[in-house]
């Protein structure tokens, strides 16, 4: 078996790894790279093989950054089946309709911007149609632990991998000349303790895995102390009469932020004012868990069942239109959640521009910011930011939460390798800081021979 990264190596986005086997050749997973112009571009590059030549694709989860190629992998001649879970194929349909249409837009302006300066816009990636031909290709079959027949000689065991709805790491089994190799792809892994989502399930032992190292140098604080946090800059910040801004992603982070929010209110902890919902894309990922119950923690699963309000309770308002979302530009003492999560596009621009400059206000950034992205920016303290052309002043609070986050920390990752001791690792999904320092742990703490992965390197198994 051989196998080369594609995407997510030296750096964190664009999940792409490519398998070969002596009688099939397939994807694991096929995402967009996110974060500055120059990630962006890498989307528009060919891709290094013949994408009619794969014999299906193997998905992890519905985060753009694993799934957001996907349309222009079928564009360009991909015919297989891409097999993922049931509820990563209903997630996915939304991401990958939302970044259609988010390309559209993007080229729209940038004709404008071209017609000016006589550069043309470069086209997107796909269309809407594309996202609906690809959706025909999603293959729901995979169940948590029951192996599935992809190729001839080939099975994949999907488990849970504790991240959002319905992701799972892959463990690949192969049969070549009468040996039997074993493949884990971690896909993104979970941060125990989380009320939503189960823990990650532990890996078997195998003869290679390719691990995610996004927090690989680093210790999460709890989802105690990371809720504790919220509380208190959310009520510290209405008394000052502000408004508390959080870029959430669509996807997990949004249920993560409302679930906390109605515990708060429920308990009486948080004063009641309005809570936004500003993101059409949050509002019909958060229906789909209701239809998902067996991909959730118990707790919640039984208070959905029973006729539980987790995430929309009284006091949250869902705004879908764009007369709606305008309308909150003239609040005060307000909460209000709006993608992106990284800041680099979507309705949380308007937003921060409106209350960034607010010393009464506050930003709450509840997920990994990639280099480039105005998240970032804000993470490392900027003192000035452009939104739309115009420079803003950051005089609001500026908090980073990474309890919420949906990926394990550098213990959580290691505690998830262990059962691997004696096998290979290939670190994938990080940055430079964080698969050298994950490096070392996994060598020092858990003497498991580790190497960094390259783009486009291949390894034999």
């Amino acid at each position: 078996m051989r196998i080369a990264s594609f995407g997510a190596a030296e750096g964190v986005t664009g999940s792409c790894h490519w398998v070969e086997t002596g009688k099939t050749r397939f994807l694991v997973d096929c995402g967009l790279f996110q974060g500055g112009p120059e990630e962006e571009e890498r989307n528009q590059k060919p891709f290094p093989f013949d994408p009619g030549s794969l014999n299906f694709v193997l998905l992890t989860h519905a985060h753009l950054d694993h799934c957001g190629r996907l349309p222009r992998l079928a564009k360009e001649g991909f015919r297989g089946r891409i097999t993922t879970t049931a509820a990563t194929r209903d997630v996915a349909r939304f991401i990958l309709l939302d970044a259609a249409h988010l390309q559209h837009e993007e080229f729209v302006r940038g004709e404008r911007r071209g017609r000016r300066s006589g550069q043309p816009a470069p086209f997107p990636l796909y269309t809407v149609e594309d996202v609906a031909y690809t959706f025909n290709l999603l293959d729901p079959r995979a169940t948590y632990e029951e192996p599935v027949q992809v190729a001839p000689g080939v099975s994949a065991t999907f488990r849970n991998a504790g991240h959002i709805l319905g992701a799972a790491f892959i463990e690949l089994e192969a049969v070549e000349n009468g040996s039997t190799k074993r493949v884990i792809f971690s896909g993104d892994l979970g941060n125990p303790g989380r009320p939503i989502i189960p823990d990650p399930v532990l890996p078997h032992r195998c003869d290679l895995v390719l691990i995610e190292t996004t927090y690989g140098d680093r210790e999460h604080r709890s989802v105690g102390e990371s809720n504790a946090e919220l509380g208190a800059v959310v009520k510290d910040t209405l008394a000052r009469g502000g408004n508390v801004v959080i870029p959430t992603f669509a996807l997990e982070r949004a249920q993560d932020v409302l679930y906390a929010l109605g515990e708060f209110r429920r308990a009486g902890e948080i004063p009641p004012v309005p809570i936004y919902l500003d993101s059409p894309l949050a509002i019909d990922i958060t229906e789909v868990y209701r239809h998902h119950p067996d991909s959730l923690s118990k707790p919640l699963a039984e208070m959905i069942s029973s006729g539980g309000r987790p995430f929309v309770f009284d006091g949250v308002a869902i705004t879908r239109g764009v007369d709606e979302s305008k309308r909150i530009n003239g609040v005060s003492r307000s909460i209000i959640l709006a993608g992106s999560g990284m800041c680099h596009g979507g309705r949380i621009l308007h937003h921060l521009r409106h209350n960034l400059w607010r010393e009464d206000s506050a930003v709450v950034l509840v997920g990994y910011q990639a280099k480039g992205t105005l998240g970032r920016a804000l993470v490392d303290g900027a003192q000035r930011v452009h939104i739309y052309g115009e420079e803003i002043q950051v005089r609001a609070a500026v908090h980073t939460i990474n309890g919420f986050s949906a990926h394990a920390d550098r213990t959580g990752l290691a505690r998830w390798l262990e059962p691997c001791r004696g096998g290979r690792v290939r670190l994938i999904h990080g940055e430079d800081h964080a698969l050298e320092a994950f490096k070392r742990t996994a060598q020092e703490q858990l003497a498991i021979a580790a190497e960094i992965a390259h783009f486009g390197e291949s390894a034999n198994v």
